[in-house]
């Protein structure tokens, strides 16, 4: 049996589903059989047994499209011209070439060593200059006013591998080192800002002249500009079509949701066919207008077509340098008006089922509460290896949110921008390297991404009964270990250790004759939680540079999952409501057939879908924002409002804390649940569907709880917050 550890190592399995917590299942054993139930938490949701069918082995609904992950398109500001791009690439390839000590992990170091590559970065400005970047502080970066091409290309080690220009629109193709995986169309025009696109009176203009495809027409941009509050945005989802479903799309569209049609019939191009539809209702399906903001768009290529993702679109050389990762399309979200009727409209055209709900319970952060529905196709397959499950394209997952309060993410999304695509998910092979990578970069060249904040105690905390539990010692030695820690600043008034304390230094401030033992659990305060779950399939090492880098965890059955989401990309200001990116990884269990003693054929999406990390995320949002508030009324020298938000920033974090143990009751009842019904054992499973149900009044109790207390106090609170 291969460890988790080494199995990432090699790259085998991959990739995380979509939200994850921590703490989901008891330490388990990792090879054997995956539950591979997707199910419910919602008391409306449907039966569980029609659940677990969508994820059996079934054909895909008569006369439906096959359709697969394609493209993302992005509308931005501005674009650099590509040359300038390229000298940026060649200053990346040649600092990775030259900086290789520096930039590996070494035994004694996690990642890269800032200090020598930061040097080695400026050194580099007299052969190769500062393409993009010019040169920039790492202390004074702001996720504000990026260039979303440049992030990407720093951060994630990805190339600009297409481009193309109409007389005003200028677009380029970016993606990592696989070619069938990410592709990002990024699409400016040549003079004005998406603010000016969208500031200018609507116009009945016509469409450009030439042999430029309407993709990449400007009335697009102004189209979304004028619908999407003049803001940057991610404009158009795309999806292939397999040979001959293109039509059957149209008239599905056609048929049952003609307003949604953004062109009377699909256009035809020299080796493609493309149709583009309006995503969204502005309300109810088919009884409110079509939401003229963001497309979904179907493309059936031919094969040997003389374009690259799109037409209009040629390839351009490109080099990923050797540290370069490969990351593929996961699932896609949007928030949303009528989650449910976006829900039947998928079904209705592409025959796409629910796979999870996520109802209010589950999704609150204080007064903040949302309902998500995760829909997607049924390509029946199934794949020989963990290598095919990073690369498989055609399992397509499409969460969808809809506010259920006036406070929070979801609602201020929409109430700034409007309905439209809140974040892009890509799977990766190595998560803790990428996460290094981009921190890793920010810091030596001043340019890339940062990612959102996870409460520490997300990760773990060191008591004295759980030392005193763990260590098998007495509760009264245990506190006088745990105060000694505290007398010396490793450990804080929250009981969070200091990530960086060593042993040696943690030895040094405990009472004399400490055994090994108890210092290995008190050391494991700084990860408890994740040794809960993974004991020691993870290295000290592996742990550290999970937490460290805020990525989060979860186990479904025998898969463990990791994610992380990065701040905002395409934001003008600080404080505005914006996308963002999520990278995720999965670790697929390796389980075998008894009757023949080989491995079992996989499913796309192993891991399931982690509830935990679904709150998590959302409640980090409201965190970043309240720390935020908290510290601009702390440089205002605002100490009443400064009090407030910090306020706020503990009941998010005790509502996480509060939430993670009903959280996990939730997660072993459903694991459990599913390997019953795998079994026929129908009275086993309505046991656990009844714990199942259980935690989710549990949940909801919670949930009201810190509803009220964050009500409490918005009502009180100070002047000028």
């Amino acid at each position: 049996q291969a460890s988790f550890e080494s199995r990432m190592r090699r790259g085998r399995s991959i990739a995380l589903p979509f939200f994850v917590l921590l703490w989901l299942v008891p330490p388990l054993a990792f090879v054997g059989r995956v539950s591979q139930l997707l199910q419910s938490t919602g008391p409306a949701a449907s039966a569980p047994r029609r659940r677990v069918a969508r994820f059996s082995e079934m054909p895909a609904p008569p006369a439906m499209a096959t359709v697969s992950f394609s493209h993302v398109h992005m509308y931005v500001d501005s674009l650099r011209e590509l040359e300038d791009y390229k000298k940026l690439e060649a200053k990346l390839n040649t600092f990775v070439d030259s900086s290789h000590a520096v930039l590996e992990t070494t035994s004694s170091r996690v990642g890269a060593d800032v200090v020598g590559g930061r040097a080695a970065w400026l050194e580099l400005a007299s052969a190769h200059g500062d393409p993009c970047t010019g040169v920039v502080d790492p202390a004074a970066w702001t996720g504000q006013m990026q260039d979303v091409v440049e992030q990407m290309l720093v951060a994630l080690g990805w190339r600009i591998t297409g481009s193309g220009q109409t007389a005003e629109t200028r677009s380029l193709v970016v993606t990592s080192k696989a070619e069938s995986g990410v592709k990002f169309v990024i699409t400016a025009h040549g003079k004005q800002t998406m603010q000016e696109l969208g500031d200018a009176l609507p116009a009945k203009r016509q469409k450009t002249a030439g042999d430029a495809p309407d993709h990449f027409d400007v009335r697009h941009l102004e189209r979304f500009a004028q619908h999407q509050a003049s803001r940057q945005g991610i404009a158009v989802l795309g999806f292939s079509v397999a040979k001959g479903g293109l039509d059957n799309i149209y008239q599905k569209y056609k048929k049952l949701h003609p307003k949604l049609l953004a062109s009377d019939e699909p256009r035809q191009y020299p080796g493609a066919k493309i149709l583009e539809v309006y995503a969204y209702y502005k309300g109810e399906k088919g009884t409110s207008e079509a939401d003229h903001g963001t497309l979904l768009r179907f493309i059936e290529s031919d094969a040997g077509a003389d374009f690259w993702v799109l037409p209009g679109l040629k390839r351009t050389a490109a080099t990923f340098d050797t540290m370069a990762t490969p990351a593929y399309c996961d699932h896609w979200v949007s928030n949303v008006v009528s989650r449910t009727g976006f829900l039947d409209t998928l079904e209705d055209t592409l025959g796409f089922t629910p796979k999870v709900d996520f109802n209010a319970g589950v999704v609150a952060a204080g007064e903040a509460q949302i309902e998500s529905t995760v829909t997607g196709n049924d390509p029946n397959k199934r794949l020989e290896d963990e290598v095919a499950v990073l690369m498989d394209q055609s399992q397509v997952y499409l969460p969808i949110n809809n506010a259920l309060s006036e406070v929070g993410h979801v609602h201020l999304y929409l109430k700034e921008i409007g309905q439209g695509v809140q974040h892009i998910a890509s799977r990766v092979r190595d998560l803790p390297a990428l996460v290094q990578r981009a921190n890793d970069y920010r810091k030596m060249t001043g340019a890339g991404v940062s990612f959102l904040s996870i409460p520490r105690s997300y990760y773990g905390s060191l008591t004295a009964k759980k030392l005193s539990q763990d260590s098998k010692i007495d509760f009264a030695e245990a506190q006088k270990y745990v105060e000694a820690l505290k007398k010396v600043g490793i450990l804080d008034n929250s009981d969070i250790m200091d990530l960086d304390a060593t042993r040696e230094k943690v030895a040094a401030a405990l009472p004399a004759g400490v055994g090994a033992g108890t210092l290995d659990w008190v050391m494991r305060g700084r990860y408890s939680n994740m040794y809960m779950l993974l004991g020691d399939h993870l290295s000290e090492a592996s742990y550290l540079k999970i937490v460290s880098n805020n990525i989060l965890v979860d186990v479904q059955g025998d898969d463990l999952l990791m994610q992380i989401f990065t701040s905002t990309v395409l934001q003008r200001a600080a404080g505005q409501e914006a996308p963002f990116l999520e990278f995720i990884q999965r670790v697929c269990s390796e389980k075998q057939d008894p009757a023949t003693g080989k491995p079992k054929a996989m499913k796309p999406g192993c891991g399931g879908f982690g509830i935990r990390n679904f709150l998590t995320l959302f409640l980090s949002i409201e965190v970043s924002k309240a720390a935020k508030a908290r510290g601009d009324a702390e440089a205002a020298g605002n100490a009443k409002v400064a009090e407030y938000y910090g306020s706020m920033v503990e009941a998010f974090t005790a509502q996480l804390d509060e939430s993670n143990p009903v959280l996990t009751a939730i997660s072993d009842a459903m694991t459990l649940e599913g390997e019953a019904l795998e079994r026929g054992d129908e009275a086993e499973a309505t046991k656990h569907e009844a714990a199942k149900n259980k935690g989710q009044e549990d949940l909801q109790t919670v949930s009201t709880k810190y509803k009220n207390l964050m009500k409490s106090l918005r009502e009180n609170a100070p002047q000028g917050a």
